[in-house]
């Protein structure tokens, strides 16, 4: 049973469309329903499954974004983080990031529907723009990875959302300069300023924001790449 008061990790995508004209981002509704920011509008995203890490990738997240995911956690979740960001991706909107290509082996139940597609998912397009932990008291805490990619990578029309689950409603491309107009999370507003910064650059940052948010330390610093794994034993 999954401990809902546990902090888990977690992968969101932000899609960025016409980034050299009028820059615009993916994003949907979440249900009047949801435990987790209801109502509000939100980029694909969501926990890191058991098997994200066992999917095969067409290529890997690149340097230096793998090191800054590397900084201050336990492990190498590169791997697992891309491919969940791909996953939800996929899931939520039926937008596919990969690359054509056969799969080696029975995929695992939450990648079937994606391997059918005759694809593997692609991490090489994915850039790590941000990092946030969900402050305490909330009632899901996740340690969210943003990860920022151009529409142009998809393999699937960017206007087709007819293969998405429900979990998001009103998917939307939705022009930055009108993306603070809808009804968004605290962290969503703060990475929106982010990506506006980035819209016009496709290189990576100099460095990566990261609310920590813990419990013993609220605070923000930046991911430089320079690995220091948390230790556990204190």
């Amino acid at each position: 049973m999954i401990d809902k008061t546990a902090v888990r990790n977690a992968a969101t995508i932000i899609v960025l469309r016409d980034r050299a004209t009028e820059p615009k981002v993916l994003m949907g509704q979440r249900g009047a329903k949801a435990v987790f920011m209801p109502s509000m509008f939100v980029f694909p995203g969501g926990a890191v499954d058991a098997d994200d890490g066992d999917a095969p990738l067409a290529a890997p997240v690149p340097s230096p974004c793998v090191e800054r995911l590397c900084e201050n956690c336990e492990g190498d979740m590169s791997h697992a983080l891309a491919a969940a960001a791909i996953r939800e991706l996929w899931e939520e909107t039926g937008q596919i990031l990969g690359r054509p290509g056969d799969w080696p082996g029975a995929p695992h139940a939450d990648w079937a529907d994606f391997a059918a597609t005759g694809h593997l998912p692609d991490a090489s397009h994915l850039q790590f723009v941000f990092r946030a932990i969900t402050p305490p008291g909330r009632p899901r805490r996740f340690d969210a990875r943003f990860f920022l990619t151009d529409a142009e990578k998809l393999q699937s029309d960017p206007d087709d959302f007819s293969r998405a689950s429900d979990e998001l409603s009103l998917l939307q491309w939705i022009p930055l300069a009108k993306a603070r107009e809808f009804d968004l999370p605290f962290i969503t507003e703060v990475v929106l300023a982010e990506v506006e910064q980035r819209a016009h650059d496709p290189s990576p940052p100099e460095s990566v924001p990261f609310f920590s948010n813990n419990d013993q330390n609220r605070a923000f610093s930046r991911l430089k790449g320079q690995i220091k794994r948390n230790d556990p034993t204190g």
